[in-house]
């Protein structure tokens, strides 16, 4: 089936005018003209599917408000419903294991390996390709154990190393942390204030326990071919004992001087979508539009709202020296070579046919994964039987 007369944003180029053949679930052909019949674009942009290594937003969507569990069957509904609606076709469900519950008990030790389990059966009958990123807390000792276990039955695709103890990382700016979370819970800058402090004191561990923690999930992704993410490296010191620790992506370095340290050492760097459309970190950190500027920035991905993505990679499409190609890639190509995802992440003959269309206002009207329709606004008429919406 013939996607005809649309702009294909290829891997090093954007075309107008063109249309992409779809047969067997895999893109069959190019071409850099209009082709008569098919699907018409009438000039949208044709877009490969974006792929999100971390989107924080399942967690959410299993509890809305703190103590108000959702059952997964509609949690993961709506979850992949926004995905598919944002463009995304692969997705990485971020699930954290932390110590204590800061936000309730979504980031307990029995309740994180549930969701894992749960997201594990649920993914199977969702329309994007949904996969597994377990967050390690590096201060939560008994999670190694659990996380061993999970990665044995098959249901972890990416693990990321953290530490979200205030004073370093994400939070290495205390007086911009506790404005936050005083914001965040309805209390006054002196009660978040005294709650950081004892955040402080709960998770503080010996430096040597940390290290022992950090290698020991090392080896074990190590072992079973799973990838590893630092999260946060604030430092040089830092992001070069993640890439000792075999990490292939930062995800969010705090600073230019870390991302340059992550880069250098090999690693790819990763950040976040609503980072870079807005043009700030919310945290006061690294922007990723100057991240992107400096050369530091290889991956865009959701966070906490997947609809920022288009926009991030419309915004960084007027700095990047290929324009929106470039741009694109962030989203696409470069997670798919991170991640090992050898089979997508570009308009490529033979490559899975995992592509959206936007049209002029950024809206995405099409979303295909392996050549079946998993979101249409209903503005793109799908005439032909191959391309009707998949049950």
């Amino acid at each position: 089936m013939w996607l005809s007369n649309f702009t294909l944003v290829l891997p090093n180029r954007v075309v107008s005018g063109g249309s992409v053949l779809i047969e067997d679930g895999k893109i069959a052909d190019i071409r850099e003209r209009v082709v008569p019949g098919g699907v018409q674009g009438d000039g949208r942009t044709l877009f490969p599917g974006f792929i999100d290594m971390h989107g924080d937003m399942i967690e959410q969507e299993l509890e809305p408000r703190v103590r108000v569990d959702f059952p997964m069957s509609v949690a993961m509904a709506s979850l992949d419903a926004r995905l598919a609606a944002a463009g995304v076709t692969t997705a990485y469900a971020s699930v954290s294991f932390s110590r204590g519950a800061r936000d309730g008990e979504r980031r307990s030790f029995d309740h994180t390996s549930k969701v894992i389990r749960d997201l594990s059966e649920a993914r199977k009958h969702t329309r994007v390709d949904h996969r597994i990123h377990a967050r390690f807390d590096i201060t939560f000792d008994n999670a190694v154990g659990v996380l061993e276990k999970l990665i044995a039955e098959g249901r972890v695709d990416l693990v990321s190393l953290m530490d979200h103890t205030p004073g370093q990382g994400q939070y290495r700016n205390l007086e911009v942390h506790i404005k936050n979370k005083a914001a965040y819970h309805g209390v006054s800058e002196t009660e978040a204030r005294q709650m950081v402090t004892t955040a402080i004191a709960e998770r503080s561990r010996p430096q040597d326990v940390l290290l022992s923690n950090m290698n020991a999930v090392s080896h074990l992704c190590k072992s079973k071919g799973v990838p590893l993410a630092s999260h946060d490296d604030d430092t040089v010191d830092k992001a070069n004992l993640m890439a000792d620790l075999g990490a292939v992506i930062s995800e969010f370095p705090v600073t230019s001087e870390a991302a340059q340290a992550a880069v250098e050492r090999g690693m790819m760097t990763a950040m976040g979508a609503p980072n870079a459309m807005r043009g700030q970190s919310y945290s006061g950190n690294l922007s990723a539009r100057e991240a992107h500027r400096q050369g530091l920035l290889h991956i865009l991905a959701a966070d906490y709202h997947p609809g920022a993505i288009l926009a991030a990679v419309k915004a960084l499409a007027d700095q990047d020296p290929e324009g929106l190609a470039g741009a694109a890639r962030l989203a696409s190509a470069n997670p798919a070579k991170a991640l090992g995802l050898v089979d997508r992440g570009s308009l490529d003959v033979g490559k899975r046919a995992d592509l959206f269309v936007a049209d002029q206002s950024n809206r995405v009207a099409l979303t295909i994964r392996e050549g079946q329709v998993i979101h249409s606004d209903g503005t793109i008429p799908l005439e032909t039987p191959a391309l009707q919406p998949a049950e």
